[in-house]
């Protein structure tokens, strides 16, 4: 019998490592995360822990600590008796985190700022291409995972931790009030707006002006608010 050199006994290839405790919870929460923000789950929903613990094959007590830092987020609230429900947004609520993100925009490119690299601007363009392939036939979830891609491209450009943490927080609070309004706001419209976003932060990245960058985050989060509250009566009941 002939021995291949090439030939890698199956039990000799490297073998994937299993995934730790903290990289499933990260997943599971990133997993629920996603679906309140893209009202799979709508606000009201129960979220069964027995149910999501078959769901994703793990005893419940990880699935608590995903609830309990999604609870911590504003995202779910325990109710006694009741269980986890998902929370809704109200306007008292939704205009406080709109100023606080207002105010923290700015220091992205104030606070150790990091330059991008080719392939940092390449991703943005590439984003911007998706946004134009999408807006041929527009979707409200579509959107909404562009808007979150490029999110973490922004939050990206600061090395500074607590403001990346702080950011990502507030960004998930609202980032479901957006899909939910958007029968009222245009779809087209958020579309176009965000592109121009979108090509302004390149263009200043493309130079390096951090700073220029933290002002045009500003400009458009100040603006996307500023559409919300001019259709909240048409909108959400008891939501902007």
């Amino acid at each position: 019998m002939s021995f291949d050199e090439d030939a890698v006994p199956d039990a000799a290839q490297p073998q994937p490592r299993p995934p730790s405790a903290r990289e499933r919870f990260e997943r599971i929460y990133l997993i629920l995360r996603d679906r309140i923000c893209l009202l799979d789950y709508p606000p009201g929903t129960h979220l069964s822990e027995e149910e999501l613990a078959k769901e994703f094959e793990i005893s419940r007590t990880p699935v608590r600590r995903v609830l309990a830092r999604l609870e911590a987020e504003g995202l779910v609230q325990s109710v006694h008796g009741v269980g986890t429900i998902v929370t809704d947004v109200d306007v008292e609520e939704l205009q406080q985190v709109y100023h606080l993100r207002l105010e923290l925009a700015e220091l992205v490119g104030k606070l150790s700022p990091i330059p991008r690299t080719v392939e940092d601007l390449d991703r943005i363009r590439a984003l911007i291409k998706r946004c134009d392939a999408d807006m041929l036939n527009p979707d409200q979830r579509a959107f909404l995972r562009l808007n979150m891609d490029f999110f973490y491209e922004l939050t990206a450009m600061t090395g500074n931790q607590p403001l990346r943490e702080i950011t990502e927080r507030l960004y998930f609070q609202v980032a479901r009030v957006v899909l939910k309004m958007m029968p009222q706001l245009g779809l087209v419209e958020e579309f176009t707006a965000f592109r121009r976003e979108m090509m302004e932060v390149l263009a200043a990245a493309e130079i390096g002006d951090w700073e220029s960058i933290g002002h045009i985050r500003r400009a458009h989060i100040s603006m996307s608010f500023r559409r919300m509250m001019l259709h909240r009566n048409s909108g959400l009941s008891g939501s902007p």
